[in-house]
């Protein structure tokens, strides 16, 4: 498919792709700023073809035909990385921006192997840093619940990677022959009556209380209180219950990723 060329006076669009272990994240951006959002499960495998006929279709049908001159990806999924980058490229006419080495964030890192850090957690705190300021403790909640740590001085001091909730679950109901698979919501009492009400007491309430002991245990070894902003697709729901959790931002991370695009295609 060939890039179309954007109508003249119309902002150019750019494209920002976060895939996940679970989901595929993505949003249409005009600068900083995002237009729309949308996601899709993320497969075990797929061509540049697919990926390719995926976003083109969305496109079409929900953004009017959207003309998209660049694009940005984040990816924890190394075997689908290559089939997106040659997708964008085919789309944009131009080869996508891929977050990881040689990609400048701005970040300060204080971390023992910088390429540590994933490019979610990447982006997660460009975007955090410049909309929300510091310090603070982002929680993401994915397939991992990760925590990343922005001390006083801006400098991210690193984190904590933990089990998500869907994971979780899932290993519950795998491990336990009896128990089922049960929608994730709080439920109207932390003791269960039966067995799936005892489970989501135990999976939901637990990560919750999980979440906020490690935030207290994480402002302890700082000295001091942060901010906590959480992001992901439990976020809005997570930072209800949590008495940590300030607010959330449920597109953080698509948000880093347009600022990433940004601050790099003027930089070149």
């Amino acid at each position: 498919m060939a890039a179309r060329t954007a109508r003249r006076g119309a902002q150019a669009l750019a494209l920002t792709v976060d895939i996940g272990n679970s989901v595929t994240n993505f949003g249409l951006a005009g600068g900083e700023e995002l237009k729309e959002t949308w996601s899709v499960t993320t497969p075990e495998s797929l061509t540049a073809d697919e990926a390719l006929m995926c976003v083109s279709s969305y496109l079409q049908a929900r953004c009017d035909g959207a003309e998209v001159g660049d694009a940005i990806v984040s990816s924890v999924v190394p075997s689908l990385t290559d089939a997106w980058i040659e997708a964008l490229h085919r789309l944009c006419g131009t080869r996508p921006l891929v977050v990881g080495p040689g990609l400048k964030s701005g970040l300060k890192l204080h971390l023992n192997s910088p390429a540590d850090l994933g490019a979610d957690r990447v982006a997660d705190c460009v975007a955090a840093k410049h909309l929300y300021g510091f310090p603070l403790i982002v929680v993401d909640f994915g397939t991992a619940t990760n925590l990343e740590v922005i001390d006083e001085e801006g400098v991210v001091q690193g984190g904590v990677i933990a089990p998500g909730l869907r994971l979780a679950a899932r290993a519950v109901a795998q491990a336990a022959a009896q128990l089922p698979v049960i929608d994730l919501r709080a439920p109207k009492s932390v003791i269960g009556k039966n067995t799936r009400d005892a489970m989501q007491a135990g999976i939901v309430i637990g990560e919750v209380a999980r979440i906020d002991g490690l935030i207290d245990a994480v402002w302890a070894e700082l000295g001091y209180k942060t901010r906590v902003v959480a992001t992901g697709d439990d976020a809005h729901a997570m930072a209800s219950l949590s008495r940590r959790i300030e607010l959330a931002d449920q597109h953080l991370t698509l948000k880093g990723l347009a600022l990433l695009r940004v601050k790099n295609r003027k930089s070149r």
